[in-house]
């Protein structure tokens, strides 16, 4: 796929609105994306000591308003590609890639074949770690979970037993970025994955994963002891 080829609709890997209340999955990802809004301006922001309290102030009293409410009992879909088995499945509360997830950049991934992957991001001020630069923890984050995507196209998931980041010059904020992503080969349990990130034509890092394939009933089994009361 040529670099300026844009990601396949038709092949992104969930369809937002293939939930259980559409609607209000909707309105989170609206008001997860005012809060990426809020932490961007928090960090950069030079406003007066008054107009800093009235925001705290408002953002505690919503806290508290949110506090109230019921609480999933279990993660809606999956937090994570890895380990999802199901290249549509619904990963909104993703801290990598969750529409919903206020900490997610958030990532856009795509197939752009049977063994390779497209995935797109901006990182704001907030990621920043070298001044004007991506932190290197929240680029070998999105590695993890790009490889974690394309390694479950081999149709036997697993976890990351092994990443490799190689840094190779700093990853600009503010830049859309392209990842690429590759499922090399599969020996056994092990799938071995590759991945490179670039600021238009730039490469800036790469990275190796190994995944092991785990049984889909260990998978659910960790899923059931994660579950936590309601209310908690």
């Amino acid at each position: 796929m040529a670099q300026d080829d844009p990601i396949d609709e038709d092949r992104t890997y969930y369809d937002p609105d293939a939930v259980p209340n559409p609607t209000i999955w909707r309105e989170k990802r609206r008001l997860a994306d005012a809060m990426r809004r809020v932490i961007e301006h928090v960090v950069l922001s030079d406003a007066p000591q008054d107009e800093l309290s009235i925001a705290a102030d408002a953002l505690e009293r919503y806290a508290d308003r949110l506090e109230s409410h019921p609480k999933l009992v279990r993660v809606m879909g999956h937090p994570e590609a890895a380990t999802s088995g199901d290249t549509a499945a619904f990963f909104d509360q993703s801290p990598i890639i969750g529409l919903a997830n206020p900490l997610a950049p958030p990532l856009s991934i795509a197939r752009s074949g049977d063994r390779t992957a497209r995935a797109t991001a901006t990182f704001g001020s907030a990621y920043e770690g070298p001044p004007g630069h991506v932190h290197g923890g929240w680029v070998a984050a999105a590695f993890d979970e790009v490889l974690g995507y394309v390694q479950s196209l081999g149709g036997n998931p697993g976890m990351t037993g092994r990443l490799i980041t190689h840094y190779r010059r700093p990853t600009p904020l503010h830049v859309e970025l392209r990842f690429e992503a590759q499922l090399v080969r599969e020996e056994g349990r092990k799938i071995f994955t590759e991945a490179q990130v670039y600021a238009g034509d730039t490469l800036t890092a790469e990275a190796e994963g190994l995944f092991i394939s785990i049984p889909s009933e260990r998978l659910e089994a960790l899923a059931t002891e994660a579950i936590q009361p309601e209310g908690r």
